[in-house]
């Protein structure tokens, strides 16, 4: 898959779970929406006869289709939450602080049921880290962050939501494409009524879209099938091999936490470069500096002197601030989103202790 699929993947599917509002929907409210948007349900019907042409010409049994097809439903509430995700309202903070958002996320629960989690699963987790090179606290973070350690997947149908969104047409070519994914899971044995996820179409515990699914997924509990859904450690496996597919370096920390000394020079560090995806997200990050150059300009920190690292100031000037490495940028990979890395990072960092 493109880099640039396999980044969006794990970001729009997971913006509930990662803690990003959404707007109430009110009872009656998708379907009113879905109508001021010339959205329908016999719209949809209309619509599936050119999504499965695509289907069939990417080699979807007909049988399939034949029995899938007739079974789709249009799904209102799934265009209404596509359409109520935060940066189409005017005025909105685009750079709201972490602390208040850390406050929420990060709870004594989550640490405390991550390191429990941990401790019930060491010797695999262990074996899992050694295999990818993640380290395993990386994995139980992600997984509670996700999904509650799995116990938060998701119920929507993942077919039903996906041809919505196909259908909804602001991103077709994406959720085409992940519909027919889905098609493939069917073909792999996976039960329909199985395949629920979030909106956007995350599933299992790692909340892969199915196409991350059928390139990464792996077997992590050695009974020869991946099954992200009812297996954890199948899940924690595709995550380490997700990371290590998206260049996570073994024996890098994520990043480490640093205070900015009084009159620093923030202009002479920042970056002149506009990021090719997730601008927003990369234009708070500083340009990178090895450690040792930090160190030099004032601001103290324990990475290894070559280690290249960028200066992120989540709540601005004057608070904690953040070194983050090459694999702080692959956590984003996974969700390109500031607010979730640090979260990621430090819910990591204190399960391990």
């Amino acid at each position: 898959m493109k880099a640039g699929m396999r980044r969006w993947s794990i970001v729009a599917a997971g913006l509930v779970l990662a803690g990003t509002p959404i707007v109430p929907i009110l009872p009656g409210a998708a379907p009113a929406i879905a109508q001021e948007s010339g959205l329908s349900a016999a719209g949809f019907q209309a619509y599936l006869p050119q999504l499965r042409a695509r289907a069939a010409a990417a080699g979807i049994r007909q049988s399939t289709l034949d029995r899938i097809f007739p079974t789709l439903e249009f799904s209102a509430r799934t265009v209404q939450l596509d359409r109520a995700q935060p940066g189409g309202t005017p005025g909105s903070n685009a750079n709201p602080p972490f602390a208040p958002y850390r406050a929420r996320q990060l709870t004594q629960a989550l640490i405390d049921r991550g390191r429990s989690r941990y401790a019930a699963n060491a010797a695999a987790l262990n074996d899992i880290g050694r295999r990818y090179g993640v380290p395993p606290s990386i994995l139980v973070a992600i997984w509670g962050k996700e999904t509650g350690y799995g116990t938060i997947m998701g119920d929507f149908d993942l077919l039903n939501s996906l041809a919505s969104l196909a259908y909804e047409g602001r991103r077709r070519e994406l959720f085409t494409t992940e519909f027919i994914a889905t098609l493939r899971l069917v073909e792999r044995g996976f039960p329909r009524d199985e395949l629920k996820g979030s909106w956007a179409g995350a599933a299992g515990q790692s909340q892969f879209l199915p196409s991350v699914y059928l390139r990464v997924a792996v077997d992590g509990d050695g009974d020869g099938r991946p099954d992200i859904w009812r297996s954890s450690l199948d899940a924690l496996a595709s995550i380490a091999n997700y990371l290590r597919d998206a260049g996570w370096r073994p024996g890098e920390t994520w990043g480490t936490a640093v205070r900015v000394p009084a009159g620093f020079d923030r202009a002479a560090v920042a970056t002149r470069l506009r990021a090719p995806r997730c601008p927003a997200v990369f234009a708070r990050h500083s340009r990178w500096l090895t450690a040792a150059e930090w160190r030099r300009r004032g601001i103290a920190n324990s990475l290894p002197d070559r280690t290249l690292a960028s200066l992120l100031e989540p709540d601005g000037p004057g608070q904690t601030a953040y070194l983050l490495t090459n694999n702080y940028r692959v956590i984003l990979d996974y969700n390109c989103s500031n607010f979730y890395a640090l979260t990621v990072g430090l819910l990591a960092d204190s399960v391990a202790r």
